[in-house]
């Protein structure tokens, strides 16, 4: 029974270290690459920073956002990575490459950068959490947010209905961060 126990072992391992090599390929070569966006206002006030990490199967998303009207606000990944203010509008429409309707609720959906909404309390503090599997850091997939004209994470005004095309009725940009791959 020992030899057993050891030889499912060896093999366990050796399929940890396959699915290792193979995120690391997925994320464009490096199991440890990350990016961060800094969010500002539309006045360029700084309103947190959030960290992109890869996961097993796809990337989180943490962080802290301040300064946030209270409520519940849509958050998304957007096409282009510029932050222009005061609009954000040079961010792009939603980050969509499998052009999809938007919402994780959706049944012809979601974009892939449809993410769950922030809520922030009255102290304009927004606790980020999520994990997607609907896209990569890396710049060679066709869901890679660090392609050529890099991707934005935007904050909207107002709630994110998770259904309604193209934006979930979640209003206006009010903060706008440019991802950006940090280095290892």
């Amino acid at each position: 029974m020992h030899r057993s126990l050891t030889a499912c072992s060896l093999a366990l391992l050796l399929a940890m270290s396959a699915c290792s090599s193979a995120g690391r390929a997925a994320m464009g070569g490096s199991a440890s690459a990350s990016a961060s966006a800094v969010l500002r206002s539309a006045d360029g006030t700084p309103m947190g920073v959030l960290a992109l990490t890869p996961v097993p199967g796809g990337v989180l998303l943490s962080g802290q956002l301040t300064g946030v009207p209270a409520g519940a606000h849509g958050i998304h990944f957007h096409t282009v990575g510029r932050c222009d203010g005061p609009e954000f509008t040079t961010a792009g429409a939603h980050f969509n490459p499998g052009s999809t309707k938007h919402g994780l609720l959706n049944p012809e959906g979601p974009h892939a950068g449809d993410l769950p909404a922030v809520a922030a309390d009255a102290s304009g503090r927004a606790a980020v959490n999520a994990t997607t599997v609907l896209v990569t850091l890396s710049s060679a997939a066709g869901n890679g947010l660090l392609d050529a004209d890099g991707s934005a994470i935007v904050v909207h005004a107002a709630s994110d209905d998770q259904r309604t095309d193209p934006s979930g009725n979640s209003g206006g940009r009010i903060a706008c961060g440019v991802i950006e791959r940090q280095s290892s």
